[in-house]
Parts: C-alpha cells; structure tokens; sequence
C-alpha cells in the first residue's frame, strides 16, 4: 500500500482532494438550507437565562463569574457561556447570529464526522454525515440557542475522536499502534473542552473503546491504559454536573423520587423511543408525554430486557454479520446512558425522553444504516448506475425537508408551545407557558383557562399556581391571589418568584413589613433574582430606609444592568437624599445619564431626574438646562400644562441650589 501511494499521479491526488472538498460544501450547503427557517426564528424558553437575561454576558466580571462562580450560571459549561459572551459583544441579544453559530457548528460537525468515518475506512462515510445534519430529530439541538451545548460539545468531543482514532494506524497487524503523545495529549485537552461545554460527553473514553474493539476485535493494553486515564474528568464532571441539577436547578422532589425499577423501565422506554424516532422521525414534538409510572408492573421489565437481548444476540451474531452493527448499537445505547433516567436531570419533571438527548448517540445507528445501504447497492452499481445516487437523494431530500419543515416551531415562543400543544395537549409546561406569554400581553381570560389546564394535569404545579395568582391579582381578586400565592409556596417554599410575586400583593396592601419579609426571602433563595432585589429597594424606600434601598437598586443592576427603572430611582436618590452620607452627585449623573439614553425613556420624569443629579454634581448649567426640557416635555404632554415642582426646582438651579427630597 505504501508503495502504491507513493508512485500514484499527482493528478489523481488532486482530483480526489477536489471532489473532497466539493462534497464538503455540499454538506454545510445542504445544512445551512435545511436550517433556513430555524436560523430566522428568536429565543425560546430557557435562552433567557442563557442569553437574554443572563447579565454575565456584559461585562469581563461575569465572564470571571462564569469560569468561577458555581451557580452564575444554570450549569457549569464556561466555554458554552463563553461562546455566548463573546457573540453578545457581537452583536448584542440579536438572534440572527446565535442561530447561525449553531448551525455552522452542526455543518462543522458534520464535516468531522465524515472524516472520521473515512479514516476508519466506514462504506458510506458521507452519506452518514449528511444523515447525521439532516435528521429532523437533530433540530431541538441545533434551533434551540441553549442547546450550544450540543452543538459545542460535539465539535470538540468528534474532534478528540479524530485525534485519537484518526492518528492511528489502520491495519490490523499494527498491533497495540496507538495515537503518538502529542496526538493524545492533543485527545485529552479536546476531551476536557467537551465536559466543559456538556458533561454527557464523559462516554467518549468508552465509544473509542467501541470503536477499537469494532476494528481489531480486541482493545491493546495502551489503549485500556490511556482510555482509562481519560475516565476519572468525565465522572468527575458528571459528579459536578448532577450535584448542580440538584442543587442549583432543583432537580429533587417527587418527579424524581424513582425506584430502581422505575429507572429500568424508563431506560428500556427510551432505548426503544430513540430508535423508533430515528427510523420514522413523526411526531416530534418538545415535550413529549411523561410516561406514566404510578403501579409500573414487573412486566415491564421486558421493555429494558429487550434491549438487553439485542445486544445479546448482536454479540453472538457478530461471527455472521460482523462486528458493526454490535459496535453501532453499544454506540448508541452508551452515548445515551446519561439520559436514560439512571441519573436526575431537570427535563424529567416533563418528560423522560428529548430530542436533543440523542445528539450525538444517533451517530452508531446511522453509521451502520449508510454503510449497510452502501455496501448492498455497491453489488447493482454495474446494472443500476444510478440507484444509489438517486436513493440517496430521494432520502436525504425527505429528511433535509422535514427538517426545514421543524425549523418553523422555532419561530418565536408562543410558536413553539402552541406547536407543542398540538400533539402534547395534557403538557402542563406547555399550557403553563403559553399562558405566562398571554399574560404578558394582558390576555387574562385565556391565559387563566391556560393555567387552569396545567393544573388539572398537575395539581402541584407551582408556576400555574403562581401565574393564576397573578392573573387574579390583575382582576383585583387579591384575597385568590394570595391563597393561590400560599398553595403555590406549600409545593414549592423554595420558589422565588412566588414570594416576589406575593410581596408584591402585600405592599399594594400597604403590609411592608410582610412585603419585606417575602422580597429578603426571594433574593435569599435567588441571589440573581433582580426583580426582588427592585421590589425589596422600592419597599425599603417607602419606609425611608435609602441607604438600604440604595444597596437593594445596586444588586439589582449587577444582575441585571439593562434596568433604566432602577437607575431612574438610583439616580434620585443619590442626587436628593437629604442625608450627606448616601448623596452621590457623580454616580447620580452617571445613572441618570444612562437612565434617559435608554429606548423609551427620554420622558419628563426621567430628565428631571438627570437635572437633579447634574445639580447635585454642581453642574447647574446643565441642570438648568434639563430641566427647562423636562418642563418642555410636561407642556407638550398635557397641552401646555406646567409641573408647579419642576419649576420650584427649575428656580433652584437657577440659584445654585440642588433639590432634596425623600420622594420623588
């Protein structure tokens, strides 16, 4: 062979890197078309934690906070956050680029793939790479921004099989050849940036264990050796990764609470799901039906039982079929096992099975169905030319647009629950959100029947409780506010909103100091939780505890700096405060300053406030100028109307005087 390689034409070489790289932008065109609709959709669900009200993503401080701070972030994956801090410096929250950076980096996996499969000399390498981009089972992970994690993950995680694998040498007489030292300390670094952007990424020492066994029949003693030094980060990151979901996420309570017999039939269910949806990908949908466990029988054993006899007869088959399709279903089955309900994750409260859990395990299944398809059509290529081509056009053209066709549910939010309704009507997280977007838009009514939905498919679904609480509240039905607050908090007493929002109702009520008591408790629980932090400033304020309200507004920016409310209120109170301690005049300037560039916000409150914080500051000229605009804008909103206080304070700028007040 190595002869043969080194007499060959230049030209044939230059043919053959030709039609590589001419299938290679086939591949990421077809992606990049298949995917078209998704890119144009917005954030969805858990992006705003992720994205667009993450404030970790604005300044080099939570950048720090991302890498070292435990629970700044949902999960610990610094480099997937990483990726999201650098593009919102980008271009901002716009969701144009997060989409086509997960698209691009699916297409990017793709290409790795291939390659990895051709070096390992697999039949029908790309076409198993276009499967891999095309399957619609795959657009969970690549529409959903959260879902980077994925995508990222992927890349690094193929990456580290490639350097592994791909250095290697392939014949079999090679004996125990393994990758050189710098290819696997190459292997171990990618190896960490996977557990850093996804820790189910940890099975990687164990699908190249698969893989080496599928090519020799056997694993050398290096290759056990180096594969095993691997296993230690990957337990350790899913040690970190569940210990979050539990702590952090709040994966615990009843949803969880499984017996062992109930994980074996979960894991047998989805074993079976998975494959089910690779082969007839309708309906996907992304919620799917909780499976119901209350009185599971021990017959149901035989769900997980039958994946067990599949492995088993795969293994006594492997002397007649060979060693591919045994390979391609412990590939599978071992890529899934995070997912498979052995270990709590937070998607169980509504489902046991996602699309996105099967990213990466849908690689051995597909794998061997190109290679299987290819080899038998390769018997009739001589008769039937053009069978295999048109076949693969045929599948890959039905599969490229039932993905386009799913990249619509990702439209927007409202889209994407109202399609989840559809064919998961009973999903109490779908009526529940959905009805939290029609409350936003002051749609009461069918946000109330959405809510009361969720509730009859779960009684002791909080959220629902909460939203009910606040439609009730808008209806100013406050005494079913608060019992709904209260049932709300007697499944979830760790649920901050539901204090934030029962507050709330309290001050309204004029009951500060129980007002008090609820905010302390939500920013207790939720020390990121800006709104209470808000809510606990404008309560301390009213009782005229500035200095306390003072602090309250400064946490509440740090979480959430985009809150031109809370620098209004800021700013006030640091330019007119009658005690010298809490004035401020430069940082009055600075809130204000912000508080008034900010969209909307260019009223006549907000410009006198900046006139109070430039006089503050002893700039009165300018705050003889602010608030002659402000009193401007007083006249023009009220048909010449002036503010009597504006000009009391108009005069005393005149004067070189600065306003003190407790109110504004």
């Amino acid at each position: 062979m190595t002869g043969a390689a080194s007499t060959a034409n230049p030209q044939a070489f230059s043919s053959i890197r030709g039609v590589r790289l001419g299938l290679s932008l086939l591949l990421v065109a077809l992606t990049l078309l298949a995917y078209a609709p998704a890119m144009q959709g917005g954030f969805v669900w858990d992006d705003d934690d992720y994205v667009t009200e993450n404030a970790n993503l604005r300044s080099l401080q939570g950048l720090q906070r991302i890498w070292f701070e435990l629970g700044a972030v949902p999960q610990y994956y610094p480099i997937v956050h990483t990726s999201f801090w650098v593009e919102y410096h980008l271009w901002g929250s716009r969701p144009l680029g997060f989409h086509l950076t997960n698209v691009l980096l699916h297409a990017l996996n793709g290409l790795i793939l291939w390659e990895l499969l051709r070096r390992l000399r697999v039949p029908g390498a790309w076409v198993a790479a276009a499967l891999f981009v095309l399957h619609p089972i795959q657009v969970e992970s690549v529409a959903w921004v959260t879902e980077r994690k994925n995508v990222l993950s992927g890349t690094f995680y193929l990456l580290a099989a490639l350097m592994y694998l791909g250095g290697r040498d392939q014949n079999d007489d090679a004996g125990d050849a393994g990758p050189g030292r710098a290819r696997y300390a190459a292997t171990v670094l990618l190896f960490l940036c996977a557990l850093l952007s996804k820790s189910v990424t940890a099975t990687l020492p164990a699908a190249i264990g698969v893989v080496l066994w599928f090519q020799r029949g056997r694993l050398g003693r290096r290759d056990v050796l180096r594969l095993a030094a691997m296993i230690p980060f990957g337990i350790a990151a899913g040690a970190l990764t569940s210990w979050m979901e539990r702590y952090i996420v709040g994966a615990t309570g009843p949803e969880w609470a499984l017996s062992p017999l109930d994980r074996l039939i979960v894991a047998g269910r989805a074993f079976w799901f998975y494959l089910g949806k690779l082969a007839w990908p309708h309906p996907l949908t992304f919620i799917y039906p909780r499976w119901d466990l209350a009185g599971a029988s021990p017959a149901m054993l035989l769900v997980p039982a039958a994946a067990l006899l599949l492995l088993l007869a795969l293994w006594f088959a492997r002397g007649r079929i060979g060693r591919g399709p045994l390979a391609a279903a412990l590939l599978f089955a071992g890529t899934l096992a995070p997912a498979l309900g052995f270990v709590n994750v937070y998607p169980m409260r509504f489902s046991f099975v996602a699309d996105h859990f099967a990213y990466l395990a849908v690689i051995g299944p597909l794998a061997l169905v190109a290679a299987t398809v290819v080899t038998v059509l390769g018997r009739y290529r001589t008769r039937l030319p053009a069978l295999a081509p048109g076949l693969a056009v045929l599948v890959l053209g039905i599969l490229g647009a039932l993905t386009w066709q799913r990249g619509y549910a990702y439209a927007d939010e409202e889209t994407l629950w109202r399609d989840t309704l559809r064919k998961n009507s009973s999903s109490f997280i779908a009526n529940g959100n959905l009805g939290g977007i029609l409350l936003q838009r002051g749609e009461l009514e069918p946000a109330a029947d959405l809510f009361q939905t969720a509730l009859r498919s779960k009684p002791d679904f909080p959220e629902g409780l909460d939203n009910l609480g606040i439609v009730k509240q808008h209806q100013g039905k406050i005494d079913e506010a608060i019992a709904l607050f209260h049932e709300a908090l007697r499944w979830n007493p760790k649920f901050a909103n539901t204090h934030n929002n029962l507050g709330i109702v309290l001050a309204q009520q004029g009951r500060s100091s129980e007002a008090l008591d609820r905010f302390r408790e939500a920013v207790r629980i939720r020390p990121s939780f800006a709104d209470a932090h808000q809510n606990l400033g404008l309560t301390l304020e009213g009782l005229g505890r500035t200095a306390d309200a003072v602090a309250e507004y400064r946490e509440a920016l740090r979480w959430a700096p985009d809150k031109p409310d809370v620098e209004r209120r800021l700013a006030w109170i640091l330019a007119t405060d009658p005690d010298p301690r809490v004035r401020n005049g430069a940082e009055a300037v600075r809130f204000a300053e912000a508080a008034v560039s900010a969209p909307g916000f260019r009223d006549a409150r907000t410009v006198d406030v900046l006139a109070a914080a430039y006089a503050e500051a002893g700039r009165f000229s300018e705050a003889v100028i602010a608030e002659e605009q402000a009193l401007a804008l007083v006249r023009a909103s009220t048909g010449g109307e002036t503010d009597p206080r504006g000009e009391e304070r108009l005069s005393l700028y005149r004067e070189g005087r600065a306003f003190r007040s407790r109110a504004e």
